[in-house]
C-alpha cells in the first residue's frame, strides 16, 4: 500500500485544528489528572503523556513505565479525551495497544532507525490506531517517508506526522532547527498526510512556543503537540519548554488559523510557504555568522598572543576575490557581495581590537 493512496480521514474528526497536549513526562498519578482538569477541553482533543522516556545520557529520569498507561486510561474514563503515548520499541507498542491508547507517536530517535522502525510497525500491524512519526533527528526527508512506508506496509492506514524540528551544530534560538522546507517538501509530495508541528520541542523554551505555533498555522500545519504542565519549573523533563494549561489557552485563543476557502488562497498559501523557507534560511544565515563570529574571536586570542597586528591586506584581499568569484557562480551580485563582505569583516576587525584591548 503506497502512503500516497491512503484516505487519512481521521484527521477531518475534529471542527478545529487538532491539539495534543499534556506533561512531557508522566510523573505522578495526581499530577496527570490535575493537567487533565486543568486542560480547556474546548481547544484539546487529545491528552498526551510520556511513559517512557529514551534519553541522551543515562542516569536521568526516563519515565515511570507501564503503570503510568493506567493514569492515561483513567485520563480517557474520567475526561473523555483521547490519549497519546510515545512508543520506542515492540514492547512498549503492545503495552499501549492492551491499554487502548489511541494515538501512538515514535520519537526522532526511533525514527533515524529502520531496524527499529520495521520492529515497531510490525509489532502495530493493521492497528486501527492513530500513529504518528516524528521527523528524525537528523534532517533526512527520504528516513522519514520510510518510517511512513514501513508503517503502511503493516496495513496501518491512520498515519501522520510530528515535525518537531532537527539537530545542529549551528547556533540558532531554536533548540531543534526547525527546517521548515524539509517539512514543506514532505507535505507537498504528501498532501494526504496530516502534519503536526511540535513547537516545544522546536523552540526548547517556552517563550517561542506560540511563534513558532503561529507560523506553522501561516504554513497549514494540521495541528500542534505542546507540552504541558501544572507546575512547569518543577517538571522532572524538559521544564524549561512547558507551558501550563491556562497559558495553553492564552496562545491557542490568539492563533490565526489559515484555512483554504477559494482559489484566491493558493497564493496565500504559496506565499507563507515561501516566506516560511525564507524565516528557516535567515535563521541558518544568522547561525552560521554567529559560527565565523567565534572563530573570529580565536584568531584575535591566536594574534594576541603572538603579538601580530589585526588587519592582514593580502588575506583580506584574497578573501573578497573568492567570496566574490563564488558567490557570482551562484547568482549574487558583486555589488551585494561586496557590501555583504565588508559589513563582516569590519564586525569581526572590531570583536579582534576589543580583545587586543582586553589586557
Amino acid at each position: 500500500m503506497s502512503i500516497r493512496d491512503i484516505n487519512q480521514d481521521w484527521i477531518n474528526q475534529f471542527d478545529k485544528p487538532l491539539i495534543i497536549a499534556g506533561p512531557c513526562s508522566a510523573e505522578s498519578e495526581k499530577q496527570v489528572m490535575e493537567i487533565a482538569e486543568r486542560l480547556d477541553k474546548d481547544y484539546v482533543q487529545v491528552y498526551r503523556a510520556g511513559i517512557w522516556k529514551p534519553r541522551t545520557k543515562p542516569g536521568s529520569f526516563e519515565g515511570v513505565g507501564a503503570i503510568g498507561l493506567n493514569w492515561l486510561r483513567r485520563v480517557k474514563e474520567e475526561f473523555g479525551m483521547l490519549t497519546a503515548t510515545e512508543i520506542a520499541n515492540a514492547s512498549h507498542a503492545k503495552l499501549a495497544l492492551e491499554f487502548d491508547i489511541d494515538y501512538l507517536w515514535i520519537g526522532a530517535r526511533s525514527t533515524v532507525n529502520p531496524f527499529a522502525m520495521q520492529e515497531i510497525a510490525e509489532s502495530l500491524r493493521d492497528t486501527d490506531k492513530v500513529v504518528l512519526v516524528k521527523n528524525p533527528v537528523n534532517p533526512d526527508l527520504d528516513l522519514w517517508i520510510g518510517g511512513l512506508e514501513r508503517l503502511a506496509a503493516q496495513g496501518i492506514k491512520k498515519l501522520g506526522v510530528i515535525h518537531r524540528g532537527f539537530s545542529s551544530n549551528n547556533k540558532s534560538k531554536y533548540r531543534n532547527n526547525p527546517q521548515w522546507q524539509i517539512a514543506l517538501e514532505l507535505k507537498d509530495r504528501f498532501p494526504n498526510i496530516p502534519i503536526i508541528c511540535d513547537p516545544s520541542h522546536i523552540g526548547g523554551t517556552r517563550e517561542l512556543i506560540s511563534e513558532i505555533a503561529q507560523q506553522a498555522f501561516n504554513l497549514e500545519y494540521n495541528g500542534l503537540m505542546i507540552e504541558t504542565h501544572c507546575n512547569p519549573d518543577e517538571a522532572w523533563s524538559d521544564a524549561k519548554q512547558q507551558i501550563t494549561p491556562e497559558r495553553l489557552k492564552e496562545i491557542l485563543v490568539d492563533l490565526t488559523i489559515r484555512k483554504k476557502n477559494d482559489l484566491s488562497d493558493d497564493f496565500s498559501s504559496k506565499l507563507n510557504r515561501y516566506r516560511g523557507e525564507i524565516d528557516e534560511l535567515d535563521n541558518q544565515l544568522l547561525g552560521l555568522l554567529a559560527s565565523r563570529m567565534d572563530v573570529a574571536k580565536k584568531i584575535g586570542i591566536l594574534k594576541k598572543d603572538h603579538n601580530v597586528a589585526i588587519f592582514q591586506p593580502d588575506r583580506w584581499n584574497v578573501l573578497k576575490k573568492l567570496a566574490i568569484r563564488n558567490g557570482s557562480r551562484m547568482g549574487l551580485s558583486e555589488e551585494f557581495l561586496d557590501h555583504l563582505l565588508i559589513s563582516i569583516h569590519k564586525e569581526s576587525v572590531d570583536l579582534q581590537n576589543k580583545i587586543m584591548d582586553d589586557i
